[in-house]
């Protein structure tokens, strides 16, 4: 069965392990006991069944790169890091989604995408498959908001959709990061708490 056209549609970026989980490669820089990391974790996961309850396609992105990372382009030092470091290789622990935040392949209207960029956009089928579903709108959370979410957030202004950045489900390595993160994209997108974006959703229904 072919999914249901939607004006909006919710991504769900990088909800891995090595990027959320205390023993991840990654992290948000956050100590394994910082009660940021869990309530960044519990918003996502409220944003996550929000949109199942709702019946709104949900879009989770994740990055991997193969174990000897021959598929990473190493122009930058956000990727020569992630090879040093041997995070997000496909197949293993830390590539794969954070326990309570992985997506339900029985769904129709969701779906799984992997990249190797910090645009959710670049080499993947994104656009395509917002286009299937008519997206006008999207919701987006993840981390981190400097990187993959601010990245995404851009790419999506610029190809013409309105935006909506869930920000208590982003997360950087620094409040300050995440902060500077959030008023920049202000220019180009609305910002908003779970919970706000969840009651305008059902507003609108």
């Amino acid at each position: 069965m072919s999914p249901a056209p939607s004006p909006v549609a919710v991504l769900a970026l990088h909800y891995q392990n090595d990027v959320l989980h205390p023993d991840g490669r990654i992290r948000v820089g956050l100590a394994a006991d910082d009660p940021v990391r869990q309530q960044v974790i519990e918003a996502a996961g409220e944003l996550i069944a929000g949109a199942r309850r709702l019946g709104v396609p949900l879009i989770h992105i994740r990055i991997s790169f193969r174990p000897d990372y021959a598929d990473l382009v190493q122009n930058c030092w956000i990727f020569r890091k992630t090879a040093e470091i041997g995070a997000v290789q496909e197949g293993s622990w830390g590539a794969a989604f954070f326990a309570g935040l992985e997506p339900d392949e029985q769904r129709t209207n969701e779906f799984v995408i992997r990249h190797q960029r910090t645009s959710g956009f670049i080499g993947t089928p994104l656009e395509l498959i917002l286009g299937k579903l008519g997206v006008r709108r999207l919701i987006v959370a993840g981390v981190s908001t400097h990187s993959v979410v601010e990245m995404t957030v851009r790419h999506a202004a610029d190809l013409g959709f309105e935006v909506v950045v869930a920000a208590d489900a982003c997360a950087a390595a620094e409040r300050r990061i995440h902060d500077a993160a959030l008023e920049s994209m202000s220019l180009i997108a609305d910002i908003s708490t779970v919970h706000e974006t969840l009651a305008q959703l059902e507003a609108t229904a």
